[in-house]
């Protein structure tokens, strides 16, 4: 029961995080700055020392093992935030961060927001619980890869690439994303990608129409035992 009253509190919180009306807050020390399609933003390793809000676009977190082997993170779309690792003492990036698109994002100096978060009792709340929130999506991805199928993986992606399951609306149609990259996330192969995604759309279950469109019923794939 009260796991449930943390969870619902955490939600209504979310909901009442306004992106903008924080960044408006921040005032000195945010750059607004724009990055090409497949343009770098920042690498593994590189100082910490700022997080980014995205306005439009989408961009790719990657991370790159000893021995060289990649391996796709996380995607972030627009009204979310990235990089905040650094508000927590992270020294560096433990990841890099590419556009996936062209992208208009908001860089936010790590003082500037240090400054906001503790003359703002009430934003930093809010922003906690932004943060616990992709915490709990992480746990999520985890726990996706370690006990389910490549297929429901992949399902699960385009799902969350369309935002069901969140409160603003769906979108129908994705922005492109390559095979190669939705291989990379769920941990397989290209050619297991590609006959997935034949299989979905000899099913109904995504279609292309000018883009990849993804429609409810890919749900039952994840619903499925």
């Amino acid at each position: 029961m009260r796991d449930c009253q943390i969870e619902n509190a955490m939600a209504e919180s979310l909901r009442a995080f306004d992106p903008e009306a924080f960044l408006a807050k921040v005032g000195t020390g945010k750059t607004a700055v724009q990055y090409r399609n497949k343009q770098i933003i920042f690498g593994q390793g590189d100082l910490a020392n700022a997080v980014f809000y995205v306005q439009k676009g989408r961009v790719k977190l990657t991370v790159v093992s000893k021995s060289g082997r990649e391996a796709v993170i996380g995607i972030i779309g627009a009204r979310a935030f990235f990089g905040e690792g650094c508000l927590a003492g992270q020294p560096v990036r433990m990841a890099s961060a590419s556009a996936m698109t062209d992208c208009s994002l908001v860089r936010l100096q790590k003082r500037a927001i240090n400054r906001l978060l503790h003359a703002e009792p009430d934003f930093s709340a809010l922003f906690l619980a932004y943060v616990l929130s992709r915490n709990i999506r992480i746990e999520e991805d985890l726990v996706d890869q370690l006990f389910n199928s490549s297929e429901k993986r992949l399902a699960r992606v385009l799902l969350l690439l369309a935002n069901f399951g969140k409160e603003e609306k769906p979108e129908l149609i994705i922005p492109k994303i390559s095979q190669e990259t939705l291989a990379e996330i769920i941990g397989t192969t290209r050619p297991r990608v590609s006959f997935f995604m034949n299989k979905f759309r000899k099913l109904g279950f995504i279609s292309y129409n000018g883009g990849l469109e993804i429609h409810n019923s890919l749900l039952s794939v994840i619903l499925h035992d």
